[in-house]
């Protein structure tokens, strides 16, 4: 059976299962880890698998995050594919190619559903896609950290009882529910505010 692509989708490189509470980092996608598209102010996804492409460094980001002991999980909503813009197919072979550059991903959680005043437990700023990796994962909520570059990335990581980062690159659209606990303007500098609060 084809799932229903307005439920979130989690895609995992291997099955984890833990007996102890691990911290992690969230980590949005668009705008976060790949150059996002930026019309009239506002952020899009990549349209196509050649237009996916990587900023600078961040997987070396990504490998400083592993080694200080954080699982990663990526969650991204992908509300195109629910709207009938975008193909699932697509978003899944830009995952694929995300997970083949940045090998220390452990999961990323996915929601497709299309928004739009609809109500969704899992659509961020809903902190659903990162409840159901912690239960998935065994993570330590109150350890862990969400970064990402919009005002929902910001409010589901307060909703999840998480630490928050905002990567503010200007866009003309709201502010967070409640403001974020640093601001900075990319992933390494995120980074290195994570790396400079060990983990208690």
């Amino acid at each position: 059976m084809n799932p229903d692509p307005t439920q979130p989708q989690p895609e995992n490189k291997e099955t984890c299962s833990a007996d102890f509470l691990r911290p992690a980092i969230f980590i949005d996608r668009d705008g976060t880890l790949n150059l996002q598209v930026i019309r009239d102010g506002k952020p899009y996804p990549p349209a196509t698998l050649d237009d996916f492409r990587l900023f600078a460094d961040v997987a070396e980001d990504c490998v400083r995050l592993k080694a200080a002991g954080y699982l990663l999980v990526v969650a991204t909503n992908q509300p195109d594919v629910g709207r009938g813009t975008q193909t699932q197919a697509v978003v899944e072979s830009m995952h694929s190619r995300l997970l083949e550059l940045i090998p220390t991903l452990d999961r990323i959680e996915v929601c497709y559903h299309p928004g739009r005043g609809e109500l969704s437990t899992h659509r961020k700023p809903a902190p659903g896609m990162l409840l159901d990796a912690a239960r998935a994962m065994g993570i330590d909520l109150a350890r862990s950290w969400m970064i990402g570059d919009r005002w929902g990335d910001i409010d589901a990581g307060h909703a999840a009882g998480c630490r928050t980062i905002l990567i503010d690159h200007g866009y003309a659209e709201r502010a967070p529910e409640r403001p974020p606990h640093f601001t900075v303007k990319s992933l390494p500098q995120a980074v290195g505010i994570i790396l400079a609060h060990p983990l208690p």
